[in-house]
């Protein structure tokens, strides 16, 4: 009796990613001493440091709470970082596996792939236990940790799809990097983190909702920083974004896939 074909070629393709993405991971991490709580590292110092230049001037818009305005910093350098570090980490990833990928056939998706894997196991052990700890201490409400995942999910769907977009574009135009930098840049300047969405102008907050990672950020600290229910169509938006962005990373990367071989 032969298995389901399509089952056989998930299973592969799961277990090609789960191998690289543990290969990934050891690589990063070895001889280190913290290991994935690295990644708690810099979004710590860098709300200490936002916390000691800003924190006087905007803990009037957290209800007057010092530590309410440190909590929202911290909430939006855990998701800006995540992305950056994923995305930019598989923007090389193809070119990386081109001995792989020309020795044996292989799926290309899983090099991308395994990278905002990685990041992901990160997030998910490192980041995810203090962002519940935050949320039941702050918010008071158990409950709100239950919808945790869904911002964090749509993080990770929105990652994958900008992987899948500029990792496909970087086999053909080497400089890629460089403007992809300048592109996060803009991502972390127009996204509110250090500073509250209040004294954003209303003509130009509008243009806020561009920035697909802005749903995702006022979700994390509408679950985690408040007593209220979270505003579901928030997380509705941050959702649709990031689904629409994974589509549409997918089609430039499928679009192209055929042609991985002869530049990497």
């Amino acid at each position: 009796m032969t298995g389901n074909p399509s089952r056989t070629v998930g299973t592969r393709f799961y277990e090609l990613v789960h191998i690289l993405t543990l290969r990934n991971l050891k690589v990063r991490y070895r001889g280190s001493v913290l290991g994935i709580y690295w990644s708690l590292l810099n979004p710590i110092i860098m709300t200490a440091v936002y916390s000691a230049i800003f924190s006087a001037t905007f803990e009037r818009y957290y209800q007057g709470s010092a530590l309410r305005y440190a909590l929202a910093v911290f909430i939006g350098l855990v998701a800006v970082n995540f992305f950056s570090a994923a995305t930019t980490q598989a923007l090389p990833a193809l070119v990386s596996g081109g001995l792989l990928l020309n020795k044996i056939k292989l799926p290309p998706a899983i090099f991308p792939l395994s990278m905002v894997a990685a990041q992901s196991f990160q997030l998910l052990v490192g980041i995810l236990p203090a962002l519940a700890i935050i949320t039941v201490l702050i918010s008071r409400n158990p409950y709100h940790v239950l919808l945790l995942p869904l911002p964090i999910v749509a993080l990770i769907v929105l990652s994958t799809g900008v992987a899948f977009f500029v990792s496909s574009l970087y086999v053909f135009f080497r400089d890629i990097p460089y403007l992809y930098e300048l592109v996060t840049f803009l991502l972390w300047l127009t996204v509110p983190i250090f500073y509250p969405v209040a004294i954003v102008p209303e003509k130009v907050r509008a243009f806020l909702w561009i920035n697909p990672l802005y749903p995702i950020i006022e979700s994390l600290r509408q679950i985690a920083l408040e007593r209220a229910m979270p505003d579901l169509r928030l997380m509705g938006i941050a959702a649709l974004e990031a689904v629409v962005v994974l589509a549409l990373g997918w089609l430039v990367f499928a679009a192209n896939r055929r042609k991985f071989m002869d530049f990497v």
